[in-house]
């Protein structure tokens, strides 16, 4: 009997110290965030119920990598700006998971271009609740009333038509109004299509990075990084980024960038 008891102490005390041992790593390593954030975002990508039209530009985008080199991660709240179809807003949705949230912005002139074919889009992607996590907002950046609400902010390939169009001070105004939705520390994810001085940047729909970085950092962001992800040597910078032979394959700067 006394043996009996001895045993089954030994298998308690033995059982207690299995898989504790840090001098051997038998513990099992933690999964890595950014790393089944990124499985989440492939799984979306490859998903029967996303469009034809999406999965053709992927190749160009790298949205997977694009995802991680800007932190994302699950439960954050994200804010896609100028969302337009929401090509990015579906793999955020993916990448942030149930836990988190991603706001689709679009202002009312860009919903009703082009006789409301984005507004079809949207709702195309949308319908049927298929992306539960992500909130439609139908209005201006200036209108947006989330005053440090916001993890990360995207702006993908829209920047330039706010410097192009709209100056400085319409440029300053939009990153400002970014910087004001973002908590403190938080990120703004911007990538556009690179310019050079020389050339006519408002009509090919292009701007130069440094003139990208300068009005970033005036607008109280620090630049912590930039990525050549999707960068393009064969482009010349110098047609315009819907021009057939460049199209969807424009070099083209990534910038992440961290509210002060």
């Amino acid at each position: 009997m006394k043996l009996k008891l001895f045993l089954i102490l030994c298998g308690i005390f033995l059982g207690a110290g299995c898989g504790q041992n840090s001098d051997t790593g038998d513990v099992g390593t933690a999964e890595d965030p950014s790393e089944t954030m990124v499985v989440r975002v492939e799984a979306a990508m490859n998903s029967g119920g996303r469009s034809a039209d999406d999965k053709a530009i992927d190749a160009n985008r790298k949205p997977a990598e694009i995802l991680a080199f800007m932190g994302i991660e699950e439960g954050m709240s994200v804010l896609d700006v100028t969302a337009g179809g929401g090509y990015y807003t579906e793999l955020l949705s993916a990448a942030v998971g149930p836990d988190g949230t991603v706001y689709m912005q679009n202002n009312q002139a860009a919903l009703q271009r082009n006789d409301g074919a984005m507004e079809a889009v949207i709702g195309a992607r949308l319908a049927g609740g298929r992306l539960a996590n992500v909130e439609r907002i139908d209005r201006g950046l200036a209108e947006l009333g989330m005053d440090g609400q916001i993890d990360v902010a995207f702006a993908i390939l829209t920047f330039h038509d706010q410097y192009n169009f709209q100056g400085r001070e319409g440029a300053i105004g939009f990153l400002s109004a970014i910087h004001a939705a973002l908590k403190p520390g938080g990120i703004l994810a911007l990538i556009d299509h690179a310019g050079m001085a020389d050339q006519d940047n408002a009509t090919l729909h292009r701007i130069e990075q440094s003139i990208a970085e300068e009005l970033i950092s005036q607008a109280g962001f620090i630049i912590e990084a930039n990525s050549d992800l999707l960068s393009n040597s064969n482009d010349s910078h110098t047609l315009n980024i819907r021009d057939p032979s460049i199209r969807r394959q424009t070099d083209r700067f990534v910038i992440r960038a961290r509210k002060q």
